[in-house]
């Protein structure tokens, strides 16, 4: 760096080199010896001052960093410097930015622009500054200081982006817009234009005011010249036709974007959207997705219209398909179905041509991996015998011979893709079913051979297979709650993973199938074999992360949820670097595109989630010690900034960025699983639907998530209120009605309260009725209470500690009547605990979520009440006069301590009851719990039932000859070995309920150390 610099401040070259030298190869000691030599020669120098700033925020030392960077800052403001450089304010930018102080480099760079207004390097660094602290208006107005300085065109689009920026992401208003168009106007009649970027920017501009003639204009005079790519110059243009309405003039030019272009499909789907003048394709937006629902994308035109733009469309697109015939460009016959398909929703026609065009591809594309997905929206019009002959047509037309090719084996799996989206696989019965799921593995191991030539990290040959068993294993168990048939799916994709370790889909089901099997340590380490990094942090954490926030690994969910808010914090500072470094290369589009994506990043759920549940899992974590808790708890301010995530404004910005497609068909969202339910009803028509429901789902769990994370918000802040509340109550000479602090702390409970019960979807009086009623025997469980029952019983202690400081005695009036709520709570939490104990079997024998909602009532409630309880035990204690006279016992003697005795004894009952069970399963030997999975797979003289799919593949394994295979597959069949894949199973769940036991443990030994304080 330092050949780059010349003089700094007065400072020679030669005496600043080695300095950077020593900070490029992280020499920090030598670097700050050198430093402070320098310091000795330069003691004034503001840079001389900002080089050991650097060094010393390198070395971990922030705070000294700062001190050092506030005297350079001070050095700079006195009246002694005559002149500031760029290369000492982007030193002490640099070190501003990693400390967290934008607005300190901000203002050195305002003071040196003030001092030296025409400087352009200082301009830009200001500028810069703005970039980074998103202010779009000061952006603006640097960047015309530095055009009317210089007159450069790029300092101009700077400004208009500015303006753009201020507009999109900003309050702004739409007049703005008048002013950019202005400026670009004034400047492109008296310079022109010079930028390919810059016509964009303009042309972007007069879009935004929907001044389509104005910017067609321009695009065919001499600036459209400005782009080089003539297919380019047509897209946008056709655009600008479509959303003007020209829409004859607009398909003629995608006509001619079609012909140099065949492969593109959006611009077949903008053709086909001209042809029948569907504006609804440009509305609003300057990129649609194909429409998701048909009726809303039909046309309006008559049907002798309509026939006569279909006619000519079909022509066209034969067209096409003669210049394609021998290419693998699939966008020509996508074309024909789709033609087809709006000809079926149109005119109601039949579906034979509909049915030979699906035909047709299929003999083309149908090996190909994406021919399910290619298809799946054309199929999804055709009624149920449609769908039949289809699969019948489908069949016919695939090749035969009586060696599998890669060909046949591609069409093969594209016919159990299509079997499998139909819904038809849940139509078969349990024995069809598992000679379903027999024949996919078998056909699997036979073609072995095709892959021998591929490269580890190539995709096998008829690798869909095996997920498509596993797809028909999951759903026996769904339907006869075996769970051998669940341990029959985990062996296969283990299998699978054996042969090549590489597939990721292979590690999200199993991901998913050990979570539902209480064997979460196993799905954590196959999830970090997928190796998730950077933007993936964000869309595919969803597929552990929620599993892991209900189960008691708290050291690896401190590290997923670390790992992940690092990423997103550091990539929301680096952003503005990405944004800066587009203006700098003149890539205008791109710093709309950049501010958008981190502004919907900011807003994303999952980041929001994740923040919170770092803080609760640190309150969890501290829970045992209330001197520990409220530590966290002052680190958290209280609580207070967290209840900003619950207000409306933030909650409806929410943005949900998952990739929701590659989750498993039993879950296809966090909150969902099938197999936590029974198997009901018509199977043809679930499996008709099963895979129709995912956006109704998708739309469910953002709701779902809006109040999880308004409930989650409020936690903090009502444990420190609760906390607060329960010391008032028994604290030294309180005054009879209480304390202003102690009547502003109650009042705030009682609000907050009611917005977590309207989370809860009821009013506070009717949510006390619900938690009275199932205390009392009134009500059961099983009603409103169970679907939500971790947050209703949160909501039980914090309603008990408003009660004991609202001057109501501990009591809450109901329908007129005065019911004690610390009995209550005792009788919620031991009845809901109880509750799940009583159906939970051996979990060696058991799958589903019942022992994550058991952890979470320990973590969580139980121990949120006995924080409570250590709350007001401490508040009973003496003061140091009155420990001579007499012990705890003396002071001890109010009404609430009969109550504080009794919540002791049941939470003591309760947790042993827990600890209790889960000395059973620890105590059962390894052996045995292996002992039991072996059984529910291997029945002797049984041709039916679990065993069958892995009797077949060991079987299959056993006369397979290695001189087909090369050394990698041969080797990796020799060391499967399917009871390793058990034990290791039943290793996995021994941990996670030693690590339960542990959090059990720590509550009674607390639980007794409370006690003796009585």
């Amino acid at each position: 760096m330092a050949s780059k610099f010349g003089m700094a401040g007065g400072i020679p070259e030669r005496r600043v080199r080695p300095i950077w030298d020593a900070v490029d190869t992280r020499q920090f000691k030598s670097a700050l010896k050198l430093s402070t030599a320098l310091l000795s020669k330069y003691p004034t120098n503001p840079y001389a001052i900002a080089l050991k700033a650097l060094i010393l925020e390198r070395m971990g030392k922030p705070d000294e960093a700062l001190a050092v960077c506030l005297e350079a800052k001070d050095r700079l403001f006195s009246e002694n410097v005559s002149h500031i450089d760029d290369l000492t304010l982007s030193t002490l930018q640099i070190v501003f930015q990693r400390l967290d102080r934008l607005d300190m480099a901000t203002c050195c760079y305002e003071y040196a622009c003030g001092k030296f207004p025409n400087n352009l390097d200082l301009m830009i660094g200001l500028f810069n500054c703005y970039v980074r602290e998103y202010s779009f208006v000061k952006q603006q107005q640097t960047a015309i200081k530095m055009y009317k300085v210089i007159g450069e065109e790029r300092f101009l689009l700077w400004a208009v982006c500015s303006i753009q920026l201020q507009v999109l992401c900003g309050n702004g208003d739409e007049k703005l817009l008048l002013l950019a168009e202005g400026l670009l106007k004034k400047h492109t009649a008296s310079h022109s234009l010079h930028e390919p970027e810059g016509l964009l920017v303009y042309i972007s501009i007069l879009e935004q005011q929907a001044k389509y003639g104005d910017a067609l204009q321009i695009l065919s005079g001499k600036l459209g010249s400005l782009i080089v790519i003539e297919v380019d110059k047509q897209r946008l243009q056709g655009r600008l036709l479509a959303r003007a309405c020209d829409f004859a003039a607009a398909a003629e030019v995608f006509e001619k974007v079609l012909e140099s272009r065949p492969d593109d499909w959006e611009c077949f789907l903008d053709y086909l959207g001209c042809l029948l003048e569907d504006g609804k394709r440009w509305r609003g937006k300057k990129n649609f997705n194909h429409p998701a629902n048909y009726e809303d994308s039909k046309s309006r035109l008559s049907d002798e219209v309509f026939n006569s733009r279909m006619s000519k469309a079909s022509i066209f697109i034969e067209k096409l398909q003669a210049k394609a015939i021998d290419s693998f460009v699939r966008c020509p016959y996508l074309a024909s179905l789709e033609i087809e398909k709006r000809k079926r929703l149109y005119l109601k026609a039949q579906g034979d041509k509909l049915r030979d065009a699906l035909s047709d591809y299929f003999c083309r594309f149908g090996h190909l991996a994406c021919f399910t997905n290619d298809v799946e929206m054309f199929v999804q019009v055709l009624t149920e015998d449609e769908k039949k002959e289809l699969i019948e047509k489908l069949n016919a037309s695939c090749e035969s011979s009586s060696t599998m090719t890669t060909k046949q084996l591609g069409q093969l799996i594209s016919i159990f893709k299509i079997q499998e989206l139909f819904g038809i696989l849940f139509t078969l019965s349990i024995g069809e079913l598992e000679t379903t799921a027999r024949n996919m593995v078998k056909i699997f191991c036979e073609n072995l051979p095709l892959s021998r030539d591929l490269d580890p990290q190539e995709n096998m040959y008829g690798e869909d297979l095996l997920c498509l068993a596993c797809n028909v294993l999951v759903q026996l168990f769904w339907r006869t709650r075996h769970l051998g048939y669940l341990l029959e799916a985990i062996m296969i994709l283990e299998f699978g993973l054996t042969i090549r370790r590489y597939n990721g889909q292979f590690k999200i089901l199993l991901s998913h199938l050990y979570s539902h099997l209480n064997s979460l340590p196993l799905a954590y380490e196959w999830y970090k074999t997928l190796e998730i990094k950077n933007i993936l942090l964000e869309t595919v954490s969803h597929h552990i992360l929620p599993q892991l926030l209900t189960s008691p690994l708290w050291c690896d969910l401190s590290d997923l949820l670390k790992g992940y808010i690092k990423f997103m914090d550091d990539h929301f500072k680096e952003s503005a670097d990405l944004t800066f470094l587009s203006y700098r290369h003149r890539n205008y589009s791109k710093v709309i595109e950049f501010v958008q994506f981190k502004e919907k990043l900011e807003h994303s759920h999952q980041y929001l989630r994740a923040m919170l549940e770092a803080h609760i899992l640190q309150l969890k974590q501290k829970a045992d010690s209330i001197e520990e808790e409220e530590l966290v708890l002052e680190s958290l301010c209280s609580g207070i900034p967290l209840l900003e995530f619950s207000s409306e404004v933030r909650l409806n910005s929410l943005s949900f960025n998952e990739d929701t497609q590659t989750r498993p068909w039993w879950t296809p969202t966090p909150d969902d699983n099938f197999l936590l339910g029974s198997f009901e009803g018509d199977p043809s028509i679930l499996g008709d639907n099963l895979f129709l429901c995912q956006q109704n789902q998708a739309l469910k769990m953002k709701a779902n998530a809006r109040k999880l994370i308004e409930r989650r918000s409020l936690l903090p802040r009502l444990i420190f209120l609760s906390i607060q509340s329960a010391s008032s109550l028994l604290k030294e000479n309180l005054e009879v009605n209480g304390s202003t602090s102690d009547d502003k702390n109650c009042s705030e409970l009682r609000s907050l309260l009611e917005k977590y019960a309207g989370s809860l979807g009821l009013s506070f009086s009717a949510a006390v009725e619900e938690v009275v009623g199932v205390a009392n025997g009134e009500k059961t469980l099983e009603a409103r209470l169970f679907l939500n029952i971790v947050d209703w019983m949160n909501f039980t202690v914090f309603l008990n500690s408003w009660s004991m400081s609202s001057h109501e005695d501990g009591l809450v009036n109901v329908d007129g009547k005065k019911h004690h709520l610390w009995h209550t709570t005792d009788s919620i939490i031991e009845k809901s605990v109880a509750d799940k104990l009583q159906y939970m079997e051996p979990l060696i024998k058991s799958a589903g979520g019942n022992l994550s909602i058991l952890i979470e009532m320990i973590t969580e409630p139980l121990a949120w009440h006995t924080l409570i309880i250590q709350s007001c035990l401490r508040s009973s204690l003496p003061a140091s006069k009155k420990k001579k006279k007499g012990g705890p016992q003396d002071q001890f003697t109010l009404p609430i301590s009969q109550s504080i005795q009794c919540s002791i004894e049941s939470l003591g009952r309760t947790i042993e009851a827990v600890t209790e069970w889960l000395r059973e399963q620890i105590d059962t030997t390894e052996d045995q719990c292996v002992d039991v999975l072996v059984a529910l797979l291997h029945k002797e003289g049984c041709n039916e039932g679990p065993g069958q799919v892995l009797y077949a593949l060991e079987a299959l394994l056993s006369c397979c000859r290695e001189q087909e295979h090369n050394d990698r597959i041969s080797q990796a069949l020799r060391s499967w070995n399917s009871a390793n894949v058990l034990r290791n199973l039943v290793t996995s769940q021994k941990r996670i309920l030693s690590e339960f036991h542990s959090i059990c443990e720590s509550k009674i030994k607390l639980l007794q150390k409370v006690k003796q304080q009585i």
